[in-house]
Protein backbone atom coordinates (compact mmCIF):
# COMPACT_ATOMS: atom_id res chain seq x y z
CA UNK A 1 0.00 0.00 0.00
CA UNK A 2 1.49 3.34 -1.08
CA UNK A 3 1.03 5.52 1.98
CA UNK A 4 3.60 7.69 3.80
CA UNK A 5 3.63 5.35 6.81
CA UNK A 6 4.01 2.20 4.69
CA UNK A 7 6.82 3.81 2.72
CA UNK A 8 8.54 5.04 5.89
CA UNK A 9 8.33 1.62 7.57
CA UNK A 10 9.65 -0.09 4.44
CA UNK A 11 12.70 2.19 4.43
CA UNK A 12 13.28 1.47 8.12
CA UNK A 13 13.05 -2.26 7.44
CA UNK A 14 15.57 -1.90 4.60
CA UNK A 15 17.98 -0.03 6.88
CA UNK A 16 17.75 3.17 4.80
CA UNK A 17 16.19 5.01 7.76
CA UNK A 18 16.65 4.69 11.49
CA UNK A 19 13.62 4.04 13.72
CA UNK A 20 12.36 7.41 14.94
CA UNK A 21 9.05 7.79 16.85
CA UNK A 22 8.69 11.45 15.84
CA UNK A 23 9.06 10.68 12.14
CA UNK A 24 6.73 7.68 12.48
CA UNK A 25 4.02 9.83 14.09
CA UNK A 26 4.33 12.46 11.36
CA UNK A 27 4.10 9.77 8.68
CA UNK A 28 0.95 8.44 10.37
CA UNK A 29 -0.64 11.92 10.35
CA UNK A 30 0.15 12.33 6.66
CA UNK A 31 -1.26 8.85 5.99
CA UNK A 32 -4.55 9.80 7.62
CA UNK A 33 -4.80 12.68 5.15
CA UNK A 34 -3.82 10.32 2.32
CA UNK A 35 -6.77 8.11 3.25
CA UNK A 36 -9.15 11.07 3.29
CA UNK A 37 -8.10 12.02 -0.23
CA UNK A 38 -9.12 8.71 -1.82
CA UNK A 39 -12.13 9.32 -4.04
CA UNK A 40 -12.31 12.96 -2.89
CA UNK A 41 -12.45 16.10 -4.95
CA UNK A 42 -13.14 19.70 -3.92
CA UNK A 43 -16.80 20.63 -3.67
CA UNK A 44 -18.06 17.03 -3.75
CA UNK A 45 -18.15 15.78 -0.20
CA UNK A 46 -19.18 12.22 0.57
CA UNK A 47 -21.83 11.30 3.12
CA UNK A 48 -20.67 10.08 6.52
CA UNK A 49 -23.47 8.73 8.75
CA UNK A 50 -25.97 10.65 6.62
CA UNK A 51 -24.11 13.94 6.80
CA UNK A 52 -21.60 15.54 4.42
CA UNK A 53 -18.10 14.47 5.40
CA UNK A 54 -15.87 17.39 6.48
CA UNK A 55 -13.26 18.61 4.04
CA UNK A 56 -9.87 16.89 4.50
CA UNK A 57 -7.69 18.69 7.02
CA UNK A 58 -4.26 19.79 5.81
CA UNK A 59 -1.00 19.39 7.75
CA UNK A 60 1.56 21.90 9.09
CA UNK A 61 4.76 20.05 9.93
CA UNK A 62 7.50 21.98 11.68
CA UNK A 63 10.84 21.24 13.30
CA UNK A 64 14.58 21.82 13.15
CA UNK A 65 16.80 21.25 10.14
CA UNK A 66 17.69 17.70 9.14
CA UNK A 67 14.76 16.08 10.99
CA UNK A 68 13.13 14.65 7.87
CA UNK A 69 10.39 17.17 7.03
CA UNK A 70 11.19 17.36 3.32
CA UNK A 71 11.58 13.58 3.13
CA UNK A 72 8.13 13.04 4.66
CA UNK A 73 6.66 15.68 2.35
CA UNK A 74 8.08 13.78 -0.63
CA UNK A 75 6.53 10.55 0.61
CA UNK A 76 3.13 12.21 1.00
CA UNK A 77 3.24 14.05 -2.32
CA UNK A 78 4.16 10.89 -4.24
CA UNK A 79 1.26 9.06 -2.57
CA UNK A 80 -1.48 11.60 -3.43
CA UNK A 81 -3.85 9.56 -5.62
CA UNK A 82 -4.59 12.14 -8.33
CA UNK A 83 -2.75 14.48 -10.69
CA UNK A 84 -4.25 17.75 -9.43
CA UNK A 85 -1.43 18.37 -6.98
CA UNK A 86 1.46 20.78 -6.79
CA UNK A 87 4.60 20.84 -4.71
CA UNK A 88 6.49 24.10 -4.61
CA UNK A 89 8.95 25.97 -2.43
CA UNK A 90 7.04 28.61 -0.47
CA UNK A 91 9.12 31.53 -1.76
CA UNK A 92 8.65 30.30 -5.31
CA UNK A 93 4.88 30.27 -4.75
CA UNK A 94 4.94 33.82 -3.42
CA UNK A 95 6.95 35.06 -6.41
CA UNK A 96 4.46 33.44 -8.79
CA UNK A 97 1.54 34.94 -6.86
CA UNK A 98 2.99 38.46 -7.01
CA UNK A 99 3.53 38.01 -10.76
CA UNK A 100 -0.11 36.93 -11.18
CA UNK A 101 -1.23 39.99 -9.20
CA UNK A 102 0.74 42.26 -11.51
CA UNK A 103 -0.73 40.63 -14.63
CA UNK A 104 -4.31 40.92 -13.35
CA UNK A 105 -3.89 44.58 -12.42
CA UNK A 106 -2.78 45.39 -15.96
CA UNK A 107 -6.12 44.19 -17.37
CA UNK A 108 -8.94 46.66 -17.94
CA UNK A 109 -12.50 45.98 -16.77
CA UNK A 110 -13.57 44.45 -20.07
CA UNK A 111 -10.56 42.12 -20.19
CA UNK A 112 -11.18 41.01 -16.60
CA UNK A 113 -14.85 40.19 -17.25
CA UNK A 114 -13.90 38.06 -20.27
CA UNK A 115 -11.09 36.30 -18.45
CA UNK A 116 -11.80 32.58 -17.68
CA UNK A 117 -10.80 33.16 -14.04
CA UNK A 118 -13.12 36.12 -13.52
CA UNK A 119 -15.12 35.91 -10.29
CA UNK A 120 -18.46 37.73 -10.33
CA UNK A 121 -18.75 40.38 -7.63
CA UNK A 122 -15.01 40.63 -6.95
CA UNK A 123 -14.67 44.02 -8.61
CA UNK A 124 -11.02 44.88 -9.16
CA UNK A 125 -9.85 42.57 -6.34
CA UNK A 126 -7.27 40.19 -7.91
CA UNK A 127 -7.24 37.64 -5.06
CA UNK A 128 -10.41 35.65 -5.95
CA UNK A 129 -9.38 35.17 -9.62
CA UNK A 130 -5.88 34.06 -8.61
CA UNK A 131 -7.31 31.57 -6.11
CA UNK A 132 -9.75 30.31 -8.74
CA UNK A 133 -6.89 29.76 -11.20
CA UNK A 134 -4.90 27.79 -8.61
CA UNK A 135 -7.87 25.70 -7.46
CA UNK A 136 -8.81 24.66 -11.01
CA UNK A 137 -5.61 22.65 -11.37
CA UNK A 138 -4.48 22.08 -7.77
CA UNK A 139 -6.53 20.20 -5.20
CA UNK A 140 -3.57 19.56 -2.91
CA UNK A 141 -0.91 22.25 -2.49
CA UNK A 142 2.35 21.26 -0.79
CA UNK A 143 4.81 23.92 0.39
CA UNK A 144 8.41 23.52 1.44
CA UNK A 145 9.73 25.86 4.14
CA UNK A 146 6.91 28.27 4.89
CA UNK A 147 8.42 31.44 6.28
CA UNK A 148 7.22 35.02 6.09
CA UNK A 149 9.75 37.85 6.17
CA UNK A 150 8.09 40.43 3.96
CA UNK A 151 5.23 42.80 4.84
CA UNK A 152 3.74 42.47 1.35
CA UNK A 153 3.61 38.67 1.69
CA UNK A 154 2.18 38.92 5.19
CA UNK A 155 -0.69 41.12 4.01
CA UNK A 156 -1.41 38.91 1.00
CA UNK A 157 -1.37 35.48 2.61
CA UNK A 158 -4.46 35.67 4.81
CA UNK A 159 -6.81 36.70 2.02
CA UNK A 160 -5.35 34.32 -0.53
CA UNK A 161 -5.48 31.28 1.75
CA UNK A 162 -9.02 32.13 2.82
CA UNK A 163 -10.05 31.97 -0.84
CA UNK A 164 -8.11 28.73 -1.42
CA UNK A 165 -9.68 27.08 1.62
CA UNK A 166 -13.16 28.17 0.47
CA UNK A 167 -12.48 26.46 -2.85
CA UNK A 168 -11.52 23.25 -1.06
CA UNK A 169 -7.76 23.31 -1.67
CA UNK A 170 -5.92 21.15 0.88
CA UNK A 171 -2.64 22.62 2.07
CA UNK A 172 0.33 20.67 3.45
CA UNK A 173 3.42 22.60 4.47
CA UNK A 174 6.72 22.30 6.28
CA UNK A 175 8.40 25.01 8.30
CA UNK A 176 11.27 25.47 10.70
CA UNK A 177 9.02 27.26 13.19
CA UNK A 178 5.53 26.84 14.71
CA UNK A 179 2.66 28.92 13.29
CA UNK A 180 2.70 31.36 16.21
CA UNK A 181 6.32 32.27 15.37
CA UNK A 182 5.67 33.12 11.72
CA UNK A 183 6.48 36.76 10.93
CA UNK A 184 7.44 37.19 14.58
CA UNK A 185 8.16 40.83 15.50
CA UNK A 186 7.26 41.86 11.93
CA UNK A 187 5.83 45.23 10.98
CA UNK A 188 2.04 45.41 11.56
CA UNK A 189 2.07 41.77 12.67
CA UNK A 190 -1.40 42.13 14.19
CA UNK A 191 -2.77 42.19 10.64
CA UNK A 192 -1.10 38.82 10.04
CA UNK A 193 -2.63 37.10 13.07
CA UNK A 194 -5.87 36.06 11.28
CA UNK A 195 -3.75 34.05 8.84
CA UNK A 196 -2.08 32.23 11.74
CA UNK A 197 -5.55 31.50 13.13
CA UNK A 198 -6.54 30.04 9.74
CA UNK A 199 -3.53 27.74 9.74
CA UNK A 200 -4.31 26.48 13.22
CA UNK A 201 -7.98 25.88 12.39
CA UNK A 202 -7.54 24.37 8.91
CA UNK A 203 -4.30 22.38 9.32
CA UNK A 204 -3.22 19.73 11.80
CA UNK A 205 -0.16 21.33 13.38
CA UNK A 206 2.53 18.79 14.27
CA UNK A 207 6.00 19.30 15.74
CA UNK A 208 8.62 16.91 14.35
CA UNK A 209 10.68 16.59 17.51
CA UNK A 210 13.42 14.22 16.40
CA UNK A 211 16.48 14.66 18.58
CA UNK A 212 18.96 14.01 15.75
CA UNK A 213 19.94 16.00 12.69
CA UNK A 214 20.00 13.02 10.31
CA UNK A 215 21.30 15.03 7.37
CA UNK A 216 24.34 16.16 9.35
CA UNK A 217 24.94 12.62 10.57
CA UNK A 218 25.01 11.27 7.03
CA UNK A 219 27.40 13.96 5.85
CA UNK A 220 29.73 13.41 8.80
CA UNK A 221 29.87 9.71 8.00
CA UNK A 222 31.03 10.37 4.41
CA UNK A 223 33.29 12.70 2.53
CA UNK A 224 31.72 15.60 0.68
CA UNK A 225 34.49 16.08 -1.92
CA UNK A 226 35.32 13.28 -4.38
CA UNK A 227 38.31 13.47 -6.71
CA UNK A 228 39.53 12.68 -9.31
CA UNK A 229 36.71 11.96 -11.76
CA UNK A 230 36.53 8.22 -12.38
CA UNK A 231 34.13 5.30 -12.03
CA UNK A 232 34.92 4.79 -8.34
CA UNK A 233 34.19 8.46 -7.60
CA UNK A 234 30.91 8.27 -9.50
CA UNK A 235 29.77 5.22 -7.53
CA UNK A 236 30.63 6.86 -4.21
CA UNK A 237 28.81 10.10 -4.93
CA UNK A 238 25.82 8.16 -6.29
CA UNK A 239 25.70 6.19 -3.03
CA UNK A 240 25.86 9.34 -0.89
CA UNK A 241 23.15 11.06 -2.95
CA UNK A 242 20.96 7.97 -2.52
CA UNK A 243 21.59 8.01 1.22
CA UNK A 244 20.73 11.71 1.54
CA UNK A 245 17.42 11.28 -0.27
CA UNK A 246 16.57 7.99 1.48
CA UNK A 247 15.75 6.40 -1.87
CA UNK A 248 12.91 8.82 -2.54
CA UNK A 249 11.67 9.21 -6.10
CA UNK A 250 13.22 12.05 -8.05
CA UNK A 251 11.02 14.90 -9.22
CA UNK A 252 11.54 18.13 -11.13
CA UNK A 253 11.28 21.59 -9.64
CA UNK A 254 10.91 24.82 -11.57
CA UNK A 255 12.63 27.96 -10.28
CA UNK A 256 11.14 31.24 -11.54
CA UNK A 257 13.50 34.15 -12.04
CA UNK A 258 12.15 37.50 -13.29
CA UNK A 259 10.09 36.07 -16.12
CA UNK A 260 12.30 33.11 -16.97
CA UNK A 261 12.54 29.60 -15.60
CA UNK A 262 15.19 27.12 -14.54
CA UNK A 263 13.91 23.55 -14.60
CA UNK A 264 15.90 21.31 -12.27
CA UNK A 265 15.07 17.72 -13.11
CA UNK A 266 16.75 15.84 -10.28
CA UNK A 267 15.50 16.86 -6.80
CA UNK A 268 14.24 15.02 -3.75
CA UNK A 269 13.79 15.90 -0.09
CA UNK A 270 15.45 19.33 -0.29
CA UNK A 271 18.41 17.95 -2.26
CA UNK A 272 19.18 19.01 -5.85
CA UNK A 273 21.61 17.22 -8.13
CA UNK A 274 23.12 19.04 -11.08
CA UNK A 275 26.19 18.80 -13.27
CA UNK A 276 28.85 21.48 -13.54
CA UNK A 277 27.81 21.95 -17.18
CA UNK A 278 24.18 22.64 -16.19
CA UNK A 279 25.12 25.13 -13.48
CA UNK A 280 28.22 26.89 -14.77
CA UNK A 281 28.45 26.41 -18.53
CA UNK A 282 24.92 27.60 -19.25
CA UNK A 283 23.96 31.29 -19.12
CA UNK A 284 23.45 31.61 -15.35
CA UNK A 285 24.09 34.48 -12.99
CA UNK A 286 24.13 35.45 -9.33
CA UNK A 287 20.31 35.64 -9.13
CA UNK A 288 20.02 32.02 -10.30
CA UNK A 289 22.51 30.82 -7.71
CA UNK A 290 20.93 32.82 -4.88
CA UNK A 291 17.54 31.26 -5.65
CA UNK A 292 19.10 27.80 -5.91
CA UNK A 293 20.68 28.33 -2.48
CA UNK A 294 17.38 29.49 -1.01
CA UNK A 295 15.34 26.55 -2.25
CA UNK A 296 17.66 23.63 -1.47
CA UNK A 297 19.57 22.75 1.68
CA UNK A 298 21.97 20.41 -0.17
CA UNK A 299 23.48 20.49 -3.66
CA UNK A 300 25.17 17.51 -5.30
CA UNK A 301 27.40 18.93 -8.06
CA UNK A 302 28.86 16.47 -10.56
CA UNK A 303 31.87 16.56 -12.85
CA UNK A 304 33.73 19.77 -12.05
CA UNK A 305 36.70 19.90 -14.48
CA UNK A 306 40.07 21.55 -14.09
CA UNK A 307 39.31 25.26 -14.39
CA UNK A 308 41.84 26.31 -17.02
CA UNK A 309 41.76 29.07 -19.63
CA UNK A 310 39.30 27.06 -21.70
CA UNK A 311 36.78 27.31 -18.83
CA UNK A 312 37.26 31.00 -17.97
CA UNK A 313 33.59 31.97 -18.15
CA UNK A 314 32.44 28.85 -16.31
CA UNK A 315 35.06 29.44 -13.62
CA UNK A 316 33.62 32.90 -12.91
CA UNK A 317 30.15 31.39 -12.60
CA UNK A 318 31.54 28.70 -10.31
CA UNK A 319 32.94 31.39 -8.00
CA UNK A 320 29.54 33.11 -7.92
CA UNK A 321 27.83 29.77 -7.22
CA UNK A 322 30.11 28.96 -4.30
CA UNK A 323 29.60 32.43 -2.82
CA UNK A 324 25.81 31.96 -2.87
CA UNK A 325 25.97 28.45 -1.40
CA UNK A 326 28.43 29.50 1.29
CA UNK A 327 26.42 32.51 2.48
CA UNK A 328 23.27 30.38 2.71
CA UNK A 329 25.11 27.49 4.41
CA UNK A 330 24.01 25.06 1.70
CA UNK A 331 25.68 21.67 2.03
CA UNK A 332 27.80 20.85 -1.04
CA UNK A 333 28.71 17.36 -2.21
CA UNK A 334 30.97 17.55 -5.22
CA UNK A 335 32.86 15.36 -7.68
CA UNK A 336 35.80 17.13 -9.31
CA UNK A 337 38.92 16.47 -11.29
CA UNK A 338 41.12 17.77 -8.44
CA UNK A 339 41.09 18.92 -4.82
CA UNK A 340 40.11 22.59 -4.16
CA UNK A 341 43.68 23.91 -4.06
CA UNK A 342 44.55 22.38 -7.43
CA UNK A 343 41.27 22.96 -9.22
CA UNK A 344 42.09 26.37 -10.73
CA UNK A 345 44.86 26.24 -13.33
CA UNK A 346 44.18 29.25 -15.57
CA UNK A 347 46.96 31.69 -16.35
CA UNK A 348 45.14 34.63 -14.76
CA UNK A 349 42.83 35.03 -11.78
CA UNK A 350 44.54 32.50 -9.50
CA UNK A 351 44.78 35.01 -6.63
CA UNK A 352 41.05 35.78 -6.83
CA UNK A 353 40.23 32.05 -6.79
CA UNK A 354 42.10 31.53 -3.51
CA UNK A 355 39.08 32.74 -1.51
CA UNK A 356 36.84 30.27 -3.33
CA UNK A 357 39.29 27.41 -2.67
CA UNK A 358 39.36 28.40 1.00
CA UNK A 359 35.56 28.36 1.14
CA UNK A 360 35.43 24.97 -0.57
CA UNK A 361 37.73 23.56 2.10
CA UNK A 362 35.69 25.15 4.91
CA UNK A 363 32.46 23.76 3.44
CA UNK A 364 33.80 20.27 4.17
CA UNK A 365 34.31 21.05 7.87
CA UNK A 366 32.13 19.79 10.74
CA UNK A 367 31.40 23.37 11.84
CA UNK A 368 30.07 24.33 8.40
CA UNK A 369 28.04 21.14 8.04
CA UNK A 370 26.48 21.72 11.46
CA UNK A 371 25.22 25.22 10.54
CA UNK A 372 21.55 25.55 9.66
CA UNK A 373 20.48 26.29 6.10
CA UNK A 374 19.97 30.02 5.59
CA UNK A 375 22.35 31.15 8.36
CA UNK A 376 24.50 34.02 7.20
CA UNK A 377 28.20 33.39 7.17
CA UNK A 378 28.52 36.79 8.81
CA UNK A 379 26.13 36.05 11.66
CA UNK A 380 27.57 36.36 15.16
Amino acid sequence: MNTPISRWRALVAQGALEPDPAQERAAQILSVLHGRLKGWRPGKRRLLFGRPEPEPEGVYLYGGVGRGKSMLMDMFFESVPFEQKQRVHFQEFMLATHAALARWRKLDDRERRKHPDFVRGCGDDPIPPIAKAIAKVTWVLCFDEMQVNDIADAMLLGRLFEQLFERGVVVVTTSNRPPDDLYKDGLNRQRFLPFIAQIKSRLAVHALESVRDYRLGKLREDKTWYAPLNEDTRKKIDALAQKLTMGLGQHARRISLSGRHWDIENTAGGVARLSFAQVCEEARGAADYLELARQFHTLVLDNVPILDDAHAGAAKRFVSLIDALYEARVKLIISAEAEPGKLYQANTGEFEFERTASRLIEMQSSAYLAAGHGNSALAV
